[in-house]
C-alpha cells in the first residue's frame, strides 16, 4: 500500500492540542504549529481499519491485554531491534510520561539524586522534582555541530550518591541516536555506582538511514538488568492521544517495585483502542514507517537546503533519528524572552522554546517537520520572512 504524505488533512475540530489550542497556548490562531510531537499524518490504513472494525462493536467494556498484545510487541522488538523479550518483563502503562513518575516513586525517595543529561525533553524535569529528587545535570556537549555525552563530567556525580539516571534514545531535541560504545560506557558507570537507568526509547523507530538504534536492553545482560526500557507506538505510528506505552524490565525487583506504585495509584486497564492500535501497527505498519522515514528524509533534506540557501544565519542540528529539529538561532543575537516572542509575533510560528529543554537550551528551538511538505515549507518561509525584516 502506497500512502500519500503530501496530503494535507484539516485537523481542526478534532480537539487537536497542536491545532485547536493555538489561541490558549500561543495567544493567537494565525500561527503555524509546528511544535508538539505528534504528526500531520494519518496512522496506517491497518490501524484505522482495525479501529473502526472495533468501534462498530459498540461495547467499550474494560480490557486487558492478552497473548495476542504480548505476540504483537515481542515480534516488532525482535524484528526491527534485534531484542528477544520475555512474557514478564512487560509492564503497562497509560503513557511514557507518567511512567517516568511511576518509576521514580518506585526507585527513589525524597533526597534522593537523579541524573539527567540537558537539554532534554521537559518532563523529565518535573519527574524528577515532583518526586521530591534532587536533580543533577550532566550536561551533553556541543562540539563541532554535534552533541556528546560528557563522561568525564558524569563519573564524579554518579560516584556522588545518585540513585537513578534517566536516558532519552535517540534524543529529543538534539537527534541523538546514541552508538553502543557510548551506551555501553554509561551502562558500565551506572552499574559501578549503583545507578538504575530509565531509557525513553519512545523515538527508537524513527532512525533515519546510515544510523541504527541500540536498545540499552541488548547490550550485556548485567547492564540490561540494570534498566527500564520505555517503548510506545504513539511516536512511530502517531498514536499518542490512544494512550498505550509498554515498560520492559528484565530486573524482577524493578519490576515489582514498580507494580507496587501502580497498584496505589489505581493503574490498571489498557485502552480498548490503544490494544487494538497499537496490535495492528505493530504488525502491519512496517511498510508505512518505512515510507514514513522516506519522507522525513526528504523533509530533512528540503529544510537544510532551504536554509543553506535562504537562512544561512540560522543553523540546523542535523537529527539522527526523531522527527524533530534543533534549530540554533543564537546568531540572531537574541535572549530567551526576546526569541520567543520573535517566533512568534514576527515569524508567526509555534515552536518549542529551547530554554524549556534545560541548560544549554537558550537560543534554540524545537521543529516538528512530520507534516506535509508544503506545511514545512511555509513555516520554513515564515522564518525566513521574519529574519529579512530584522535590522
Amino acid at each position: 500500500m502506497n500512502y500519500d504524505f503530501d496530503e494535507v488533512i484539516e485537523r481542526d475540530d478534532t480537539n487537536s492540542v497542536k491545532w485547536n489550542f493555538r489561541e490558549k497556548l500561543f495567544g493567537s490562531d494565525d500561527v503555524l504549529p509546528m511544535w508538539v510531537a505528534d504528526m500531520d499524518f494519518r496512522a496506517p490504513r491497518p490501524v484505522i481499519d482495525a479501529l473502526v472494525k472495533r468501534a462498530a462493536h459498540g461495547i467499550f467494556g474494560y480490557s486487558e491485554g492478552t497473548e495476542e498484545y504480548f505476540d504483537a510487541i515481542a515480534g516488532w522488538m525482535l524484528q526491527r531491534h534485534g531484542w528477544e523479550i520475555d512474557r514478564e518483563w512487560l509492564v503497562f502503562t497509560p503513557g511514557i510520561v507518567p511512567a517516568l513518575n511511576w518509576l521514580l516513586a518506585a526507585i527513589t525517595r525524597p533526597g534522593d539524586k537523579v541524573v539527567l543529561q540537558s537539554p532534554v525533553y521537559p518532563p523529565f524535569f518535573g519527574a524528577i522534582t515532583n518526586n521530591g529528587c534532587e536533580l543533577v545535570d550532566n550536561p551533553l556537549k556541543f562540539e563541532d555541530g554535534e552533541y556528546r555525552m560528557d563522561f568525564a563530567d558524569l563519573e564524579p556525580k554518579l560516584a556522588g550518591g545518585v540513585k537513578a539516571l534517566l536516558l532519552c534514545s535517540p534524543h529529543n531535541p538534539v537527534g541523538r541516536v546514541w552508538r553502543e560504545p557510548e551506551l555501553v560506557r554509561l551502562g558500565e558507570l551506572c552499574l559501578q555506582y549503583g545507578v538504575t537507568v530509565i531509557s525513553d526509547e519512545i523515538h527508537s523507530d524513527l532512525v533515519y538511514p546510515g544510523y541504527k538504534h541500540r536498545v540499552f536492553g541488548t547490550l550485556p545482560q548485567e547492564l540490561a538488568r540494570n534498566c527500564v526500557v520505555c517503548t510506545a507506538p504513539s511516536k512511530t505510528f502517531n498514536l499518542a492521544g490512544l494512550q498505550v506505552s509498554n515498560l520492559l524490565i528484565p530486573n524482577p525487583d524493578l519490576r515489582k517495585a514498580l507494580k507496587g506504585v501502580l497498584a496505589r495509584n489505581s493503574v490498571h486497564h489498557p485502552n480498548s483502542f490503544g490494544i487494538v492500535a497499537m496490535q495492528a501497527a505493530y504488525r502491519h505498519g512496517a511498510g508505512w514507517l518505512d515510507q514514513l522515514m522516506l519522507y522525513l528524509q526528504g523533509n530533512l533534506d528540503f529544510l537544510t537546503g532551504f536554509k543553506a540557501e535562504k537562512i544561512p544565519r540560522v543553523r540546523v542540528v542535523r537529527p539522527e533519528g526523531t522527527y524533530l529539529v534543533w534549530l540554533d538561532l543564537r546568531e540572531l543575537g537574541m535572549n530567551s524572552k526576546e526569541l520567543k516572542s520573535f517566533l512568534l509575533k514576527q515569524a508567526k510560528l509555534a515552536l518549542n522554546d529551547g530554554a524549556a529543554f534545560g541548560p544549554g537550551g537558550e537560543g534554540f528551538a524545537r521543529m516538528n517537520i512530520a507534516c506535509p511538505r508544503s506545511t514545512l515549507a511555509e513555516g520554513l518561509q515564515r522564518l525566513e520572512r521574519a529574519v529579512s525584516s530584522m535590522k
